[in-house]
């Protein structure tokens, strides 16, 4: 249960900092995380980036300041991170439904998020089907693009970017490409750093990149692979967050830092038979 204490060790860290300027590399820090995995494992828990967290708590608490106490409103803009009162009110309408005026006079509803308290079930009431398999290293063909992961951006820009790939025929180029090292069309990610990753939409292929393809070799690896049975993209959503909240805690496994793949088959997308795979290097 490491994983478990070290994940709540980073909350707990957001909550002692919470006025402080801190940034997602020091907070991944201290559950021994890239920033990546940190912010991507934190998202597939909460269903909110880090960035919404510590936004969601500051007016929480901005909120209960705002009632109990007769402190200036731009003081209070200014204590909670802030440029300006105009911003702050624009902040705490966009949560609350009403204005630091309006809450001041007891005029409306406040919304409270409470401080987070991860709890991990281990129950396994639903069977995960896996293997663990070991696999040489092999090259995949494909586009990529850069996207941070401040803010969550890389969780607006990979749909749009799927939907691209789609509407430009490239998916229709690499189901032509694929040579059956690993059948089905793939989503790599691929950290760069701590704060940015390549994702790809990719295919097995040993051919060399052409029509703006590119090649991405993916380094020989001991992989967890899972089973995804369902429609898209819920069933993947669904995976991911078994998989971080249930296996890896009990699993004894680790992720190991090298790109992890998302592989889709030719099913119908849309059908509750659909299958896929989710490959995790662990170590």
């Amino acid at each position: 249960m490491a994983w478990v204490e070290s994940l709540q060790k980073a909350i707990d860290y957001i909550e002692d900092h919470l006025l402080d300027d801190m940034t997602i590399e020091q907070i991944a820090l201290q559950a021994n995380s890239s920033q990546f995995h940190f912010h991507r494992t934190f998202s597939i828990l909460t269903d909110m980036t880090v960035g919404e967290y510590i936004r969601r708590r500051r007016l929480t608490l901005a909120a209960q300041e705002l009632i109990r106490t007769n402190e200036k409103i731009i003081d209070l803009a200014l204590k909670y991170g802030y440029d300006s009162p105009e911003a702050f009110s624009k902040a705490f309408r966009r949560q609350h439904g009403i204005s630091p005026t309006e809450a001041r006079k007891k005029m409306g509803k406040l919304k409270s998020y409470n401080r987070l308290v991860i709890q991990v079930s281990l129950k396994g009431a639903e069977p995960m089907q896996y293997k663990i398999v070991e696999r040489e290293s092999f090259q995949v063909v494909g586009v990529k693009e850069s996207f941070s992961c401040e803010n969550g951006e890389n969780l607006i820009g990979i749909p749009k970017m799927w939907e691209k790939v789609h509407q430009e025929g490239i998916v229709d180029t690499l189901v032509k490409v694929n040579d059956g090292t690993l059948k089905g069309i793939l989503g790599v990610c691929d950290p760069l750093s701590n704060r940015v990753i390549n994702y790809w939409v990719a295919t097995a292929s040993e051919s060399e990149g052409s029509n703006g393809l590119e090649n991405l070799t993916i380094p020989a690896s001991k992989w967890s692979v899972f089973e995804v049975h369902g429609p898209m993209p819920d069933a993947m959503q669904n995976a991911w967050k078994k998989i971080v909240s249930e296996w890896f805690p009990s699993s004894g496994y680790a992720h190991a830092g090298t790109p992890d793949l998302e592989v889709y088959t030719d099913d119908n997308p849309s059908s509750p038979d659909c299958y896929s795979e989710i490959w995790i290097p662990v170590k």
